[in-house]
């Protein structure tokens, strides 16, 4: 959360003086960093045929689910129903569309998911480190354009993802560590996606499908577990 506070004024300052270039370079880099990190954390799998598995049954379900479609229609209804009217038209306008756009920049997607599931199941946070990276330098760029709205949309952040941080942690004893190592190491699949996607923009994936895959997997295992 730190992170977009400092991005924010750092974007609000300065942020106008930063060149296309430069912002285009930084992304670029992370999105290399969060690829190179996700491979790594796949590889931690044990019997890669139970992630590639969790992985495919959960794009399955999220492509039933359309979960893409409904995250993108949450995004807009949280828009429609928070900013009214054009920037323009006000200060108070203004921070209402850097608060609402930050918020769902920031919120709604794969990222935010996974990694306060890693932090409540395992308690390794480096996921959600990478993340506030990334959001403070997102975070620069729009307060550069959209004030000090931005900066609040912490708030939302550290509510969403903590409830998300506990709520895993409540069901952790549930886990073995069979089934966690694997259910993270579908988690590192989702994260390459990301990178290609997202940051490197190699390819337009639909990240958001993969999803069930983080529920699906340690299910597989138990099955395993259980009965083989």
């Amino acid at each position: 959360m730190a992170t977009i506070v400092v991005g924010s004024f750092f974007g609000i300052i300065i942020g106008t003086r930063l060149s296309s270039n430069l912002r285009d370079t930084v992304i670029f880099g992370l999105g290399l960093f969060t690829l190179g990190y996700g491979l790594m954390t796949f590889l931690e799998t044990s019997n890669p045929l139970v992630p590639l598995g969790g992985l495919l049954i959960g794009a399955l379900l999220g492509e039933w689910w359309q979960l893409e479609k409904h995250l993108d229609n949450v995004g807009w209804f949280l828009k429609r129903n928070f900013i009214r009217g054009e920037p323009s038209e006000g200060t108070q306008s203004k921070f209402v569309e850097g608060f609402v756009t930050a918020s769902l920049v920031f919120l709604i997607g794969p990222m935010a998911i996974l990694g306060s599931i890693q932090d409540g199941l395992t308690g390794n946070y480096e996921l959600l480190a990478i993340k506030a990276i990334l959001d403070g330098f997102a975070s620069i760029a729009f307060a550069s354009t959209m004030g000090i709205g931005v900066v609040f949309s912490a708030l939302t952040i550290l509510i969403y993802q903590g409830s998300i941080s506990l709520l895993a942690g409540l069901f952790s004893q549930l886990f073995s560590s069979a089934m966690i190592a694997e259910m993270t190491a579908v988690g590192g699949l989702i994260l390459m996606a990301i990178a290609i996607s997202s940051l490197l923009s190699v390819k337009k994936i639909r990240t958001a499908s993969f999803l069930p895959g983080l529920l699906i997997t340690p299910l597989i295992m138990l099955v395993l577990e259980r009965f083989f």
